[in-house]
């Protein structure tokens, strides 16, 4: 759970960003507060942005619709005493994946495997990240490829493992995207380890693992 203070700390981080007008930032606040959807970066960094709307910003992210009511459901957690805590919280972890055109690679991405387009910086765009449900995979544009497609294949170094939570769901996952006919580098199979698993091989080679258990 999500530590109150540190909530904060990203509050102002934010509002920092936004007045040294980093732009990374306005593509966070154009995906999480609807009122600037339809604005450029420069049009979100030039116009007035304050401590409450990146604290409604942060409570978004986390699921809330506004600060005071994450602050609410915090506090109404019953395990909010130990999460309160000074310890750092781990979130989440997003893995980044080398591609050589972003906007061929979001729509792979949208087009075959159901993501959506978080937000895309740099014209053209250099930088991207796509969401599917709790899943986040940055994308970064690059001249040639950062690991030899041979070695990669033959030892099966993977980019990003996905993972659900039911046996029904990895195979109606596989059943998607073979609908949406994507290269599998492995069809789904059981796992000697408990788990069943497939791989799918996006354009520019990254290997996928989309995993869950097998029964």
């Amino acid at each position: 759970m999500p530590n109150l203070e540190n909530l904060r700390k990203q509050a102002k981080l934010i509002l920092r960003w936004h007045r040294d007008r980093y732009y990374p930032v306005a593509a966070q606040i154009r995906s999480g507060l609807s009122r600037f959807s339809r604005m450029t970066d420069p049009e979100i960094l030039s116009c007035s942005f304050k401590l409450g709307d990146a604290q409604e910003l942060v409570a978004r992210q986390h699921g809330f619709e506004s600060w005071q009511a994450l602050k609410t459901g915090l506090s109404a957690m019953p395990d909010y005493s130990v999460a309160n805590s000074p310890k750092a919280v781990i979130t989440a972890a997003e893995p980044e994946l080398f591609v050589a055109d972003i906007k061929a690679s979001c729509d792979f991405f949208t087009d075959k495997l159901g993501f959506a387009i978080a937000f895309t910086y740099g014209e053209p765009p250099f930088y991207a990240q796509v969401t599917r449900d709790a899943a986040r995979l940055n994308l970064k544009c690059v001249d040639e490829p950062v690991i030899d497609p041979v070695l990669r294949d033959r030892e099966e170094l993977l980019s990003a493992a996905l993972t659900v939570a039911t046996a029904t769901e990895i195979k109606q996952l596989f059943l998607e995207f073979q609908e949406t006919g994507v290269t599998f580098f492995q069809t789904l199979r059981r796992e000697p380890w408990g788990a069943r698993n497939f791989i799918v091989k996006d354009p520019d080679g990254n290997l996928l693992l989309f995993a869950g258990p097998a029964e």
